[in-house]
């Protein structure tokens, strides 16, 4: 990805700070590397205060922002790792197993992208194929069996849209999902850590606690295909990305997300470490808030979260008839 041209400034700064540390012990250069530093630090603060909709979607794809098993090796010990759904094959574009969260077992569940191309290729650019749901549901039916919470971290384009995928049933396994997931008595914690892209996203998100990073995103389409449906047009994206209302402050404001974990100043790829801290410290406490309910009450409460969803909506509805 191209870097997004609100991004340029702070990155001259970051290459001309990157060259003053080439001459270690030259206190000139250190005294203008520091200044610059702060320089740096405001200039984000000040940049990532203002973003767009569709800067937010820029940001949300960064490439360098953490992916689940980059979450799985900062906050999980004894991580085990299970393949295949039992029907047809692997999927790589979503990882699933079991590993302990501070001593306590837990299934992890989340979409995997890849860095480099061989990488992207290899994971499908995060898009499941509807092994990979099943996947999903396999190992989160594992959780339910032995009581143990699942934690869900969401970042995908979409559930890839090929023949193929078509053929062996995309959407009859994500709404197999839906459903099924409803049904789980265990807490289930979902963070939308990139993009949420449709029910690609939804199909491992219906969960007790449903958070999203600072600057993800998520949607029932891209900004583009929404363009081109309304306008015919990829082109008016931004004008798209505004009126969806697909950032974590438009959905928390209606209702569709519980909480907005905060991001380091220059978004989630400038300081992974900043951001493990602030996700640990939502995951322990809203973990222990779910742990402590009623096993077979959380389907119920699960059920009335999600009926909940789109109130405001039918409010707007019944109004306008009126």
């Amino acid at each position: 990805m191209a870097e997004a041209d609100f991004e340029a400034p702070l990155l001259d700064l970051q290459k001309r700070i990157a060259e003053l540390r080439q001459f270690p012990g030259d206190a000139e250069r250190e005294k203008q590397a520091v200044r610059l530093e702060a320089e740096l630090e405001q200039g984000r603060r000040e940049v990532f205060a203002k973003l767009t909709a569709w800067q937010k979607t820029l940001v949300a794809r960064h490439p360098n922002r953490p992916y689940t098993l980059d979450y799985v090796a900062a906050l999980f010990t004894e991580w085990t790792e299970l393949h295949g759904d039992r029907r047809y094959a692997e999927d790589p574009a979503l990882v699933c197993g079991f590993a302990l969260y501070k001593g306590r077992a837990v299934a992890v569940i989340g979409h995997q992208k890849g860095r480099d191309t061989k990488q992207k290729i290899y994971r499908n650019f995060g898009m499941p194929k509807p092994e990979g749901y099943r996947k999903a549901l396999r190992v989160m039916q594992l959780a339910a069996k032995f009581r143990r919470p699942i934690l869900s971290f969401v970042d995908t384009p979409g559930a890839y849209p090929g023949l193929d995928a078509e053929e062996r049933g995309q959407a009859e396994a994500i709404a197999f999902n839906l459903r099924e997931m409803a049904r789980l008595p265990v807490p289930i914690l979902v963070l939308v850590t990139g993009e949420g892209g449709s029910g690609g996203a939804l199909a491992i998100a219906v969960g007790d606690r449903i958070n999203m990073l600072e600057h993800s995103v998520y949607s029932v389409i891209s900004p583009e295909g929404c363009a081109s449906i309304l306008w015919r047009d990829s082109g008016r994206a931004p004008e798209a990305a505004a009126a969806m209302k697909i950032t974590a402050q438009d959905l928390l404001g209606l209702g569709i997300v519980d909480e907005v974990v905060p991001e380091p100043s220059g978004g989630a790829h400038s300081d992974h470490e900043a951001l493990f801290k602030s996700v640990d410290a939502l995951l322990e406490r809203q973990l222990a808030e779910l742990i402590a309910q009623e096993p077979a009450s959380l389907p119920a409460s699960r059920y009335d979260k999600f009926r909940r969803m789109g109130r405001l909506g039918r409010e707007f509805v019944e109004l306008g008839a009126s």
